[in-house]
């Protein structure tokens, strides 16, 4: 198995080789190709039809930039052994192996009170008793425990190889091109001092636009309102579906693992339930949505419908928080023209708030060194736009509702 050598064909970076054969031997595993059936961006293809890309693409795509990562830091004479090499591979190409159908939009909500972090370990942990330990040096850099921190760091911190392709990845796929980020400059501009990942002074415009970038596709295209709205709806039908079946009202998925999972009495154990969590897919959820559009209940049909056919709820984006008597008026017109308890149609209209903090040293930080050995957070240099602008947080609050225009669509 030593002389196998496999060359991936990636759109965004051109070929990708893999050649140790424990990598190869966890790409081949059924628990990552279920990565294949998870799409990257959940439904934000409703909005941007180009977004139909996996977390499988997302994740060879940081493969390729942590290697060249590793690559650089050796040209620098940063001590990496092979064994850290393919770990920190391993360790990369697992980090979001835990997320469950349509990625976030459904985290803490199919699966409750565990999050994708948290199930990507016990995943790597299983793999890991499969391969007689081999994982244990990977498990260690994903954790943050192993004795050089600066592996961790370029999987999971404030400029990490995730980071870097899913802005790189999710604005090729969508056309948005405020996405684009000199992610090559950055991994050119890597150094470490202590163990810790740091980025040479001749990188602080290319971090600066990372850092924009990063702040714009959230707006543009993550919490882009449409794409909030479809998200909010799909956690709508999953809440609803629940309901229903602690109601009595029999709601059958077509897929038996989305049926366990609906049905799942208690909090989420590994031992008993990952196995099962490991076959659940988009399409597992898809399915039931279509099918669910002729269900007796007029609230899940209705949903199911609207994701189906694209005609969505109305949603409005504001800086201010929601009117609670305009959105009162909303429910209580709704109650009026279709006989719905108040409790039924707030499945329809509903109201949120949107976070999100570009940079924020306090909690994690960017540092940067220069030329005369000194180091700095980015946020402490002279006229660096962090400092006055992408450390402030933004809250947006969402408003979605059904146009009264369309209530006769779906109510009779």
């Amino acid at each position: 198995m030593s002389g196998i050598r496999k060359i991936v064909n990636d759109p965004v970076y051109g070929f990708v080789t893999i050649s140790h054969p424990l990598v190869l031997w966890v790409i081949d595993h059924p628990y990552y190709q279920r990565l294949r059936r998870i799409q990257q961006m959940a439904l934000a293809q409703l909005v941007y039809p180009g977004a139909v890309h996996t977390r499988l693409h997302h994740s060879m795509g940081a493969y390729h930039l942590i290697t060249n990562a590793i690559a650089e830091l050796r040209n620098k004479n940063v001590e990496i052994s092979p064994e850290e090499e393919v770990a920190a591979q391993i360790a990369i190409l697992l980090h979001d192996v835990g997320h469950g159908p349509f990625s976030h939009a459904l985290e803490q909500t199919l699966i409750e009170g565990i999050s994708h972090e948290e199930l990507s370990l016990a995943i790597m942990e299983r793999l890991n008793h499969e391969a007689e330990g081999r994982l244990s040096l990977a498990i260690r850099i994903f954790t943050g425990s192993y004795e050089k921190p600066f592996l961790h760091q370029l999987i999971s911190g404030q400029l990490d190889v995730d980071r870097m392709d899913y802005l790189t990845r999710d604005s090729f796929y969508t056309g948005v091109s405020e996405g684009v980020i000199g992610y090559d400059r950055i991994l050119k501009m890597l150094a470490v001092r202590d163990g810790e990942l740091l980025v040479e002074e001749k990188a602080i415009y290319s971090i600066e636009k990372f850092l924009v970038s990063r702040r714009l596709m959230y707006w543009q295209v993550y919490l882009h309102k449409t794409v909030l709205c479809v998200e909010k709806m799909l956690v709508k039908i999953i809440k609803r579906a629940r309901l229903l079946i602690s109601d009595g009202v029999d709601v059958k998925a077509p897929s038996p693992m989305l049926d366990y999972f609906l049905h799942l009495n208690g909090p989420f154990q590994p031992d008993a339930d990952l196995e099962q969590f490991c076959q659940l897919d988009d399409t597992d959820v898809l399915a039931a949505i279509k099918c669910w559009c002729r269900h007796g209940d007029q609230v899940l049909s209705a949903l199911c419908r609207m994701i189906i056919d694209r005609k969505l709820l109305k949603v409005k984006l504001t800086s201010t928080p929601v009117d609670p008597g305009q959105q009162q008026a909303c429910l209580e017109e709704l109650v009026r023209r279709t006989g719905l308890s108040e409790e039924d149609a707030s499945f329809l209209v509903f109201s949120g708030e949107s976070v999100n903090t570009t940079y924020n040293p306090r909690d994690e930080s960017i540092q940067i060194l220069f030329k005369d050995g000194s180091v700095k957070d980015i946020s402490a240099v002279d006229n660096a736009l962090i400092q006055h602008n992408l450390s402030r947080p933004v809250k947006k609050y969402y408003f979605c509702y059904l146009n009264q225009e369309r209530i006769a669509d779906w109510f009779h």
